[in-house]
């Protein structure tokens, strides 16, 4: 079995990837401070799980297959890259479009989709929070690698890999889901000052691009 010094260090290492801001927390900061209740809990379900998904295929060894081919991992890459764009330019768009004096978007992106009558339960869905948390995480091939370089590590000789894996994993969910719930209430405490249109713009901007801004780093990237 691991031992508990083995589970504090990964807790230690984990913690500090936690806290280190990055995509997951843009996305859950930005969902949260337009008002999605139900989708950003979504979110961070859907980020956890291709967390839990990414331990256990990593304890299986398949990621270690997709880190080694180079063509795996440069398709896997690029079709990341393309879906942050993608999503970081749904977010951007817009806001750029209302600076102009444009109409505003009315998808489920759109920060005023979560204060229209009748475009709440669009915008503040839950599964639909699951799906791009998940699709976020499992599309970034950077989460496998750090994965199969660090995980073989805290696995002692002669356990199971996959419960010995699956554990260590959920001390990852574990911290990154309280880590969330901070995000959370810190964003919602700031709701009422990013009510006001012009806030809200430079919320999007800033979101929109940091977002997009991932991907083309994820693209350009080794």
């Amino acid at each position: 079995m691991i031992t508990v010094s083995a589970l504090g260090s990964f807790a230690l290492i984990v913690g500090l990837l936690t806290l280190t801001p990055g995509l997951d927390t843009a996305l859950i900061l930005r969902t949260a401070a337009v008002g999605h209740h139900r989708r950003v809990w979504g979110v961070v379900l859907g980020i956890q799980t291709g967390t839990l998904l990414w331990g256990v295929l990593s304890s299986l060894g398949i990621t270690a297959v997709l880190t080694a081919s180079h063509l795996a991992y440069t398709i896997l890459r690029w079709a990341g890259a393309a879906y942050l764009v993608w999503m970081g330019g749904r977010i951007l768009i817009p806001a750029l479009r209302r600076q102009a004096g444009t109409e505003p978007g009315t998808g489920p992106d759109s920060p005023d989709a979560a204060h229209t009558p009748g475009k709440q339960d669009a915008g503040d869905s839950f599964r639909g929070g699951w799906r791009r948390g998940t699709m976020t995480n499992l599309l970034n091939p950077k989460m496998g690698a750090f994965y199969v370089a660090v995980l073989p590590q805290f696995i002692p000789a002669g356990a199971s890999h996959v419960v010995a894996g699956t554990m260590l994993a959920g001390v990852h969910i574990l911290l990154a889901t309280l880590w969330s719930g901070v995000l959370i209430a810190f964003a919602r405490a700031l709701r009422t000052s990013l009510r006001r249109p012009s806030a809200r713009r430079i919320l999007d901007r800033i979101s929109g691009t940091v977002i997009a801004g991932f991907g083309v780093h994820l693209a350009l990237g080794d």
